[in-house]
């Protein structure tokens, strides 16, 4: 058996090929909870590209019962073993090893490797799971062949399924069957997968654009079948756009996603058999909302088309991750924009990129975890798998497309394809892939994968009257990281474009630039450290349009005045744009209310917002010509999380007051039009997901919140019939979470809720996590919900929707004074860490950005932080987030 030892850092620098590789792997599995047996063959033959000798099998938690090496029985003398490696020296250059091994799937908590959910058998193995389960050279560079064999009781476990296509099954003696699997295609086993239970399926025949019909089947536990359909839906749909976008076609005979409760991730892209989060999959109208089926749309869209851009074409090693993880998500990006078809759907979706960005990815680039796209070191790799790599990777692919155009990035995507079909590589394979295709030169765009942190654009102009120019000065720089001091400029797409006096798009004329004529857009490529850019031909001075769809991921400085942010938000063609200068008009009140705020104490009871900001706001609101789902993002002010990236010493009590007395004076000023938007925006009829009628509810719901920051009886009643009626779990939910915002007494419609709702494991998670959210909760309140019978540590999702949402998503009570949530947070970290590592180390990011706040906080901060870092045995996922905390 195996115990831990001291961490060690890996880095990119250090790679080295494979000692060895594996043509073949023949898997054989007979399945029991406590003892499943793994009898393992594999061939392997010396690397031509390597001169060791050494073959080295990864191994954790596994039982070695015995090794042969062709055919011959070894023994201890015969090879090394410690806590996480098996090796055999000096071995011949083609070897057949065939390997027992036992483990116990149902002590698994971790959920990596082969695990009981639920009494079912399911499997994870993407970073490092397949050690979990036998010795091999887990290594993403060693791809094989695989052919599995499952066995297992028939009455407890009669769905076996596993990677490619199945090619035998039957019954066995004494109650048992088997299912034999043969996956054509070579793959790294962290694409692996097996599944032993209980489950009914989806099934449908569907048939490619050449022709051939595939077999397409959804899984889930008995009672969740009438969940099932929107995913299959999507799944069709995800089959379809990528013949139709980039000619890529599903290679299999059949595709399988299964769904499982416990899981640690949104889901897995194993080869023809994708292992989802229930989360991403189930949905009916009457358990999931709005925002639920768009997450099933994309995730499902996410892990299909990792079939070709990760699967087909993988990663040379965990570095780079983002070769795989950044592009698919601009695909999935891509898709789900395209489903929605509007220009204004696409814009739409393109601002909640932009917003993730700005709540999740730009602190990541600013704290202790900062790393590049592709990081060059790491302890962990589970701990990598961030919005960086994930959300940044796919602005780093979605500016290959700015600067290349859609025809230009499709060259590019057919030529990756052309060469690294079947192939390990690395992320400039496919930079130069893109480069190669188009002529073009991108080395100094490399940047972007090497250099951590965001890049910040300042932007300067200046009108010539008389000549008729108007110039735009751009200067980059880029904030010092680990290991990382002095930053090389990068190679940015700024797409431009100028505003009249009267609102409209003036054609624009760059000097020295190729674009097409009247062009109202133009990307700038800013690859200096300050260009300018001139425009000729302006017969007025414009008020500029800058970044317009978000071109690249980085912070733009523009000394833009109040009227021009008006000009903005009232006219710019670009919706983005036009959503982001209603963020600055907001930002830059936001920010000096909190400052009054704190001048004050911490009272609200001098402060004023001004009436030009009001009526902006209501201008938005009430303009009938704007798609309901844009109105929606314009009226939501910047999260308590964006406001305090914008501080030196962050102050959370000041900064919720701060915005909740924005929120207050708008629902108080706007209430006429925020009553009659409510009205205007209802979707009778049966419910439907689409983009329409999801940002018709969007509004309306966002509406009702505003009215319920300090309600009346009229408004809270309002609150009160919409749960009361509401037809779907969108409606439903946003009633009740306005009401607990509110303050309002609402403990019937909590326990009405729950009870309604109990069986349904996904709602359960809501229920916990709108309490866990909402500013009136604190941590004792916290406390006494974990008390609940239906909560549980072990299952991520119900920990996360409890525990997470109150340090993530409640910042002024997790930020109380007295440090109780700080102590709190330490002693579920430790708990977490006995369990589920991978959970617990996403837990303990939570605080990894201590410095910024006041000093008060801070030291109560770090102590939580040095309990954590003193606790013996921590994990290596915990242990590096902690470290990397606590280190100057």
């Amino acid at each position: 058996m195996r115990t831990d030892s001291s961490p060690q850092t890996i880095f990119r620098k250090d790679y080295t090929p494979p000692a060895f590789l594996v043509d073949t792997v023949e898997l054989g599995f007979d399945l029991h909870p406590e003892r499943t047996i793994v009898a393992n063959r594999i061939t392997l033959r010396q690397n031509p590209a390597s001169k060791r000798r050494d073959i080295v099998l990864h191994g954790e938690d596994i039982e070695l019962v015995q090794l042969r090496m062709n055919g011959q029985l070894l023994g201890k003398d015969d090879y090394l073993l410690d806590h996480a490696t098996l090796t055999i020296k000096k071995a011949p250059a083609q070897v057949v090893l065939e390997i027992e091994t036992l483990c116990a799937p149902v002590q698994n908590t971790t959920l990596s490797g082969l695990y009981v959910s639920n009494g079912n058998f399911f499997t994870q193995c993407e970073a490092e799971g397949f050690r979990r389960i036998t010795f091999f050279p887990d290594r993403p560079d060693v791809m094989a062949k695989y052919t599995v064999m499952l066995r297992a009781d028939k009455a407890s476990y009669p769905v076996l399924l596993s990677n490619g296509n199945l090619i035998e099954q039957g019954d066995l003696d004494d109650g048992r069957h088997y299912a034999k699997w043969e996956d054509p295609f070579k793959k790294p086993s962290y694409l692996f997968a097996l599944v032993a239970a209980r489950l009914v399926c989806q099934e449908e025949t569907f048939t490619l654009a050449d022709g051939r019909d595939v077999l397409l089947q959804v899984w889930v536990e008995e009672g969740n079948l009438d969940k099932t359909d929107y995913a299959m839906q999507s799944l069709k749909n995800s089959i379809r756009w990528d013949e139709e976008r980039f000619n890529l076609e599903l290679d299999l005979d059949r595709f399988m996603i299964v769904a499982v409760g416990d899981f640690n991730m949104g889901a897995m892209e194993n080869k023809g058999l994708n292992i989802f989060n229930t989360k991403f999959v189930l949905a009916n109208p009457r358990t999931a909302t709005d925002i639920d089926y768009a997450g099933i749309e994309a995730v499902v869209g996410h892990e299909y088309f990792h079939n070709w851009t990760g699967n087909r074409v993988t990663c040379r090693d965990w570095f780079q991750l983002s070769l795989k993880e950044g592009l698919t998500v601009f695909r999935d990006q891509e898709f789900s924009a395209d489903m929605i078809g509007t220009d204004t759907g696409r814009a739409v979706t393109r601002i909640d990129q932009v917003r993730t960005l700005r709540q999740a990815q730009f602190p990541e680039d600013a704290g202790p975890m900062s790393h590049p796209v592709r990081p060059d070191s790491f302890v962990e790799i589970n701990n990598f798998y961030t919005v960086t790599v994930y959300e940044k990777g796919a602005e780093v692919v979605r500016m290959y497309q700015t600067l290349l155009g859609r025809d230009g990035f499709r060259k590019g995507m057919d030529l990756y394809f052309k060469r690294h079909d079947g192939q390990a590589v690395e992320c400039d394979d496919f930079r130069a892939a893109m480069a190669d295709a188009n002529g073009r030169d991108l080395g100094q765009f490399e940047r972007w994968y090497s250099q951590a942190g965001t890049p910040v654009v300042t932007a300067r102009t200046r009108y010539d009257a008389v000549k008729r120019n108007f110039d735009i000065i751009l200067s980059q720089r880029c904030a010092p990281s680990a290991g990382q001091q002095d930053k090389l400029p990068f190679h940015i797409p700024v797409a431009v474009g100028l505003l009249g006096a009267s609102g409209q798009d003036l054609p624009l004329t760059l000097e020295g630039g190729k674009h097409a004529k009247g062009a109202t857009t133009i990307v700038l490529e800013l690859t200096e450290q300050e260009q300018i850019f001139r425009f000729r031909n302006v017969d007025e001075r414009p008020t500029p349009s800058i970044l317009r769809d978000f071109s690249a991921p980085v912070v733009l400085e523009y000394d833009y005045t109040d009227d021009e942010l008006l000009h903005l938000f009232s006219h710019d063609s670009d919706p983005v744009n036009r959503w982001e200068a209603g963020q600055r008009l907001a930002m830059e009140r936001l920010l000096k209310l909190t400052a009054q705020v704190a001048a004050a104490g911490g009272s609200d009871a001098n402060l004023k917002l001004d009436p030009t900001f009001i009526n902006a706001q209501r201008a938005v609101l009430t303009d009938e010509t704007l798609d309901a789902a844009f109105r929606e993002l314009a009226l939501i002010l910047p999260s308590e999380t964006i406001i305090a990236e914008q501080m030196d010493v962050v102050d959370p009590q000041a900064i919720h007051t701060a915005r909740q007395f924005m929120r207050r004076t708008i629902g108080a000023a706007l209430k006429e039009e925020l009553i009659a938007q409510y009205h205007a925006n209802q979707t009778p009829g049966d419910y439907s997901p689409d983009a329409l009628s999801a940002g018709k509810r969007a509004l309306k719901n966002l509406c009702l919140s505003y009215l319920m920051v300090a309600p009346d009886m009229a408004e809270l009643k309002l609150a009160q019939q919409q749960f009361e009626k509401a037809g779907n779990m969108t409606d439903r939910s946003a009633a009740l979470v306005a009401m607990i915002h509110s303050g309002a007494a609402t403990g019937p419609y909590l326990q009405n809720f729950y009870e309604d709702f109990e069986g349904e494991a996904l709602v359960v998670d809501k229920w916990f996590a709108m309490q866990a959210a909402a500013p009136t909760t604190n941590v004792a309140a916290v406390r006494q919900l974990m008390a609940h019978p239906a909560f549980t540590l072990k299952n991520p999702n119900r920990a996360r929707s409890l525990i997470f949402n109150f340090t993530n998503a409640n910042p002024s009570q997790f930020h109380a004074a007295d440090g109780s949530a700080y102590d709190f947070w330490a002693e579920h970290v430790i708990k977490l860490d006995a369990i589920n590592p991978q959970v617990a180390a996403r837990l303990a990011r939570a605080m990894d950005r201590w410095r910024r706040y006041a000093p008060a906080l801070q030291a109560k901060m770090k102590q939580a932080l040095e309990k954590v870092a003193a606790r013996a045995k921590l994990s290596n996922d915990v242990l590096e987030v902690i470290s990397k905390a606590l280190a100057n």
